[in-house]
């Protein structure tokens, strides 16, 4: 699906209007109490409630993490399906932070679960792991294209222990490398089903210039990233597809939904100043 119903230009045009920023829904216990909420189901849907309200209708994409709404069972994946309808009805693209990876109809049932229109759990993308090599992932890739949705997939991500296997030697390249060259190859169809995920906490060694598709770059603000460093570590990419996350650093100006709007606001603001204004 190349065009205007492409993963790819949907992205590009709500960044367009909106700005490069992702914004994280991270309802941490930790942040739950310092929003002076209970880490239970009653907390979590208020927590997800405000994110809603304050991000969704001004950011361009929200990025729930999965794993926060797993340990309240029914009632906590209850509380995302509500998440992730809001923020797309609110205009945003929505990436559901899940980070599946399998093989063969197990994947294909984790591809329905996140990108299929029956499933209530439906999103815009997919975060997921091709470490059971990268085809693994392809009934995910297929069901993306088809529907116009997009999969981010791990490149090189910002914990130490992720450079043992994603800094192994592939023949002439690195594994995230080819990571990174079997995506661009998917890309060339002018989707840009498939983005990566590339840590901007350090600097990766990629070449990138070829993707023609979304880097996910989380680690901005409490994990230690700043705006500034992004124009060092995504030097090679073009910066009309980088796309910085912030969870914590926006999060905790919490739960005021001015003052989360503000915070949201402040720093995309430097993202875009630290990027350059693209002619999206």
């Amino acid at each position: 699906m190349s065009g205007s119903g492409s993963f790819g230009a949907r992205y590009r045009r709500v960044t367009a209007e909106r700005g490069r920023l992702c914004a994280g829904i991270d309802p941490h216990a930790s942040l739950l109490a310092d929003w002076g909420l209970p880490a239970t189901v009653e907390g979590l849907s208020r927590f997800a409630d405000i994110c809603v309200e304050a991000l969704a209708p001004v950011a361009a994409v929200i990025k729930p993490q999965v794993a926060f709404f797993e340990p309240y069972g029914a009632a906590g994946f209850a509380v995302l399906e509500r998440v992730i309808a809001g923020c797309r009805e609110a205009g945003a693209v929505v990436i559901a932070d899940a980070k599946r990876g399998d093989i063969g109809s197990t994947m294909a049932a984790y591809a329905q679960a996140w990108l299929s229109d029956t499933s209530p759990l439906c999103a815009d993308s997919v975060t997921a792991s091709p470490y059971l090599g990268y085809e693994s992932l392809r009934p995910a890739l297929d069901l993306a294209r088809e529907g116009g949705r997009g999969v981010f997939v791990l490149a090189r991500t910002s914990n130490p222990e992720g450079g043992d296997v994603q800094q192994a030697r592939a023949g002439e390249r690195s594994v995230a490398q080819s990571i990174v060259d079997a995506a661009a190859a998917e890309n060339a169809d002018g989707t840009a089903t498939v983005g990566l995920v590339v840590g901007a906490t350090r600097e990766h060694g990629l070449d990138l210039a070829a993707l023609n598709g979304p880097i996910l770059a989380p680690g901005l603000g409490a994990q230690g990233a700043t705006a500034d460093d992004l124009r060092t570590v995504f030097a090679g990419a073009d910066p009309a597809w980088v796309l910085p996350a912030s969870s914590r650093g926006v999060l905790r100006a919490g739960p005021d939904v001015a003052a989360l709007r503000e915070a949201f606001a402040r720093t995309r603001d430097e993202v875009e100043a630290a990027l350059g204004r693209s002619d999206v």
